[in-house]
């Protein structure tokens, strides 16, 4: 089975001021990256749907969701926090953004595809359940989860996030589900500037020192989750797909390449093939130096494809 490639062309129309990093450029490059490494004709695209308020729902408040839908301005920006903006499109992006979970989980768990990448922006790890920041609105990867939980009556679901920044808001949400395991490598300190989680059995919360490189993720990945995620025999795998730990990405300091994202995407299919029956589900965090972005990415979708 193919590889599916979740979309929408309202996430493009998402824009922040001030030349911002979090730009539609960053789909841009994807797409062109996956164009020019011929990859594009054997992923079967899709466009994604906006989520409903009952999906966002499993995850947000109901105040939050009526509140991002209520401040999207009829032009220019409203400012959620220094370093995060909604146009007239942010709403209808960050909806199509966590709908293209729902859909890629369902596409997965239907047979359809074996696994998905989305390519989707806003970015949502760092959203909460009643709060935006980050430049994330509704947490994407967490309506996805919750969708294979409530609406699949799966019992057992593995998100991994190798975003340089903790997943703050994916924790916050699932605290205490022990139907859902949450892994995750991130520089620290760092923004969000939350501790890291300790002695908690359903989160594998593994800080890194600014500089690290290729061999202390890979042992943190390799001592910390695979063996945690193997114990856990999760009935599907989500990603927090963030590409800002690559060497080139300036808003943070990591020294990672794009074959450590190949790599990682590897070892999280091959435990997938074991135990999940290859169902893969990613989804598009950071990364905001356009070269690495491209390189990551298509690094990573040549391992979902097994190429």
């Amino acid at each position: 089975m193919a590889t599916g490639y979740l979309t929408h062309p309202s996430c493009l129309l998402h824009e922040m001021p001030f030349h911002h990093p979090e730009s539609p450029r960053r789909l841009s490059a994807i797409n062109d990256a996956l164009v020019e490494s011929r990859l594009m004709p054997y992923l079967d695209v899709v466009e994604a749907p906006a989520a409903t308020d009952d999906q966002l729902a499993r995850v947000h408040s109901r105040d939050h969701i009526e509140w991002v839908g209520s401040r999207a301005p009829a032009s220019g920006w409203f400012e959620v926090d220094p370093d995060t903006f909604m146009n007239a499109h942010t709403h209808d992006a960050a909806r199509h953004a966590a709908g293209a979970a729902v859909k890629a989980v369902d596409l997965v768990l239907g047979g359809e595809v074996t696994n998905a990448f989305c390519a989707v922006r806003p970015p949502g790890h760092h959203a909460t359940r009643e709060g935006a920041m980050g430049f994330c609105f509704f947490n994407n990867v967490a309506v996805g989860a919750a969708h294979a939980l409530a609406g699949h009556g799966l019992e057992r679901v593995a998100i991994v996030d190798f975003d340089v920044h903790q997943g703050n808001g994916t924790i916050d949400i699932f605290d205490g589900n022990p139907h859902v395991l949450f892994c995750s490598t991130y520089q620290h300190p760092f923004y969000p500037h939350t501790p890291p989680v300790t002695g908690h059995d359903h989160v594998v919360d593994l800080p890194l020192a600014a500089g690290s490189g290729s061999a202390a993720f890979r042992r943190a990945v390799t001592d910390g989750w695979l063996p945690q995620i193997d114990r856990f025999a999760p009935q599907l795998i989500l990603v927090s797909a963030g590409f800002d730990a690559h060497i080139r990405d300036q808003l943070a300091h990591f020294d990672l390449t794009d074959a450590d994202f190949g790599w990682v995407t590897e070892q999280i299919t091959e435990l997938a093939a074991v135990h999940a029956d290859g169902r893969v589900v990613s989804v598009l965090e950071g990364g905001y130096d356009l070269v690495a972005l491209a390189a990551s990415v298509t690094a990573h979708v040549r391992a979902l494809m097994g190429v």
